[in-house]
């Protein structure tokens, strides 16, 4: 029972004629008959009886009708759907990311994703790099923005990692600290200062990547919270690492600083997505949207920071 079978004998039964459905459906006469008696054949009974003055349906056939419309409607359904997701006019996309890229560049792409597709449904899931990679893989993401800091290995086989910024690691300071008027600082500066860290094992924290130069930060204070972090050196007691994705929504009262370039640390951010042919229509047209909010990321950046 084939979908051409059933959309003939559907129309024959709609005109009650072979030869008006022939006519809608530009095929010839003997074509819908041949299509008809196919399917007669294959439900083993007859769908029509046959008159001077047209066609009726049987009791078989009626009953076929009313199975032919429900799966002819579903596929005409299919078909709609499917064009809506090449056209970015509904569908799905998920998005992975981890929590800094979700304070200003995820957000800013998604938002002007949404402007230019209103009817695809977004979702956003944070996590850190390896819960990403774990839900790219299992199929719980279409694409997830990734972090990998110099120096370390992500284990991203299968995966296709496209570079959208490298994020420097800048200092925190308040607004009336005696160093918030220099455009870059050295760590050895910063060597008597209170930090505030996310942790008591720095090693695991943004300060980590300072600690391979042999720095070693007086840390005073350990809060996990970045909103905590902001009222303690807003308050003066005390400075932090943030990322430079993060720069953009540190309060009013903070101020952001360089390290000197020979003691930077940058982290590489990237979007991920599984290395297939196949995948959400809407994807390419996203990663176009965030690359370019990366790129506006970066000259805020360094305008903030001159």
């Amino acid at each position: 029972m084939d979908i051409a079978g059933l959309t003939t004998f559907r129309e024959v039964a709609r005109h009650g004629s072979f030869t008006a459905a022939a006519k809608s459906l530009r095929y010839t006469q003997s074509a819908v008959s041949r299509q008809i008696a196919a399917l007669e054949e294959d439900v083993a009974a007859p769908l029509f009886d046959r008159g001077s003055r047209g066609v009726r349906l049987t009791d078989e056939g009626r009953c076929l009708l009313d199975h032919a419309e429900a799966v002819l409607d579903r596929l005409d359904t299919a078909r709609r759907d499917l064009a809506a997701l090449r056209e970015l006019d509904g569908g799905r996309l998920r998005i992975g990311a981890f929590a800094t890229a979700e304070a200003v560049l995820v957000p800013r792409a998604m938002a002007a994703f949404q402007v230019a597709h209103p009817r695809v449904e977004l979702s956003l899931s944070d996590g850190v790099t390896a819960t990403q990679v774990a839900r790219l893989r299992a199929g719980e993401l279409d694409v997830a923005v990734l972090t990998v800091q110099s120096g370390q290995s992500v284990d991203t086989g299968g995966l296709v990692l496209r570079h959208l910024l490298d994020d420097p690691l800048l200092v925190a300071l308040p607004r009336e600290h005696r160093l918030a008027g220099r455009r870059a600082l050295r760590l050895t500066e910063l060597a008597r200062e209170s930090w505030i860290a996310g942790s008591t094992a720095v090693e695991d924290t943004l300060i980590g990547a300072c600690l391979r130069s042999g720095f070693r930060p007086a840390v005073r204070y350990v809060v996990r919270e970045w909103t905590a972090k902001q009222g303690l050196v807003a308050a003066g007691l005390g400075i932090t690492l943030l990322p430079g994705l993060a720069a953009g929504a540190v309060r009013q009262d903070i101020v952001v600083k360089r390290l000197r370039a020979e003691e930077s640390s940058t982290r590489g951010v990237f979007a991920a997505t599984v290395d297939r042919a196949s995948g959400a229509p809407s994807l390419p047209r996203f990663l176009a949207h965030l690359a370019d909010c990366a790129v506006e990321l970066r000259r805020e950046l360094s305008a903030m920071t001159r």
